[in-house]
């Protein structure tokens, strides 16, 4: 194994991370604080409980999870194109490095700043209204087991993609709607019996499902299930990846 251009590489995205800090760390706490205090707080007074929590507290998982998918797919897909756009990318391609590296290199750092962002978010909550996470084990396991998924779902979208607003498709078309009708602001027993079968086939429900577990300590589903089909998906996603990235798909020219 290429060490030293995998370590390399995953540096390489932490410092692209901090250079670009007010786009990527500062607008997910901002955007958190406005749904805490917003819907947190406004509809937190009508609701009295939700799974033996305070609705504020039962909503901070899934802002979490909100923007952790969010940034693992944006900071995979943006950088891998921004690359293939200024042909930096024919760097890491005569390189020693294989696509296992190559990819690993994305993927890890990605992790890296969702486990950032999910942190300080972690911190608002529990300083705002004393969520604390139950299970720290399970809350890092989801967190990893869904950035990896989004980073590799990033990285197809990166390779694919012709222009920028092409990696906006998935983001725009799938992720936000499905993150929205997933669990972040209701959980599955408020909606109606057609709706809960619906959230069976949708693969961010079982990603919140399971994080909002570390918190409260209840879910829909038992997250066995729920980290099961989420780790499912990622082993597909990054099989599909490794093997464009192995076979140079829109790398070479």
């Amino acid at each position: 194994m290429n060490s030293v251009g995998f370590w390399t590489l995953v540096r390489r995205e932490l410092v692209r991370s901090m250079k670009v800090i007010n786009q990527v760390i500062w607008p997910p706490i901002i955007t958190t604080l406005l749904y805490v205090f917003i819907f947190g707080l406004a509809l937190g007074s009508r609701i009295q409980t939700v799974q033996g929590v305070t609705y504020a507290q039962f909503l901070i998982p899934g802002l979490i999870m909100q923007q952790v998918i969010d940034s693992s797919y944006g900071e995979c897909s943006s950088s891998l194109f921004q690359g293939r756009f200024m042909n930096s990318i024919q760097e890491l391609l005569v390189a020693p490095m294989s696509a296992l590296e190559i990819v690993g290199g994305f993927v890890v750092g990605s992790l890296a700043r969702a486990f950032l962002i999910a942190g300080l978010i972690t911190v608002l909550g529990i300083v705002l209204v004393h969520a604390v996470p139950q299970n720290w084990l399970l809350f890092a396991c989801v967190i990893a087991i869904v950035s990896i998924l989004f980073s590799a779902l990033g990285l197809m979208f990166g390779l694919m993609a012709e222009k920028f607003d092409h990696i906006a498709i998935l983001t725009t078309f799938v992720i936000t709607p499905l993150t929205f009708v997933g669990g972040v602001f209701t959980s599955a027993t408020m909606l109606p019996p057609q709706l809960r079968t619906f959230e069976l086939f949708n693969p961010i429900f079982y990603t919140i499902d399971a994080f909002r577990r570390s918190y409260t300590g209840e879910s829909y589903l038992p997250p066995i299930y729920s980290i099961a089909a989420v780790v499912l998906l990622a082993a597909v996603a990054l099989a599909v990846v490794l093997r464009m990235v192995g076979t140079g798909y829109k790398l070479r020219v």
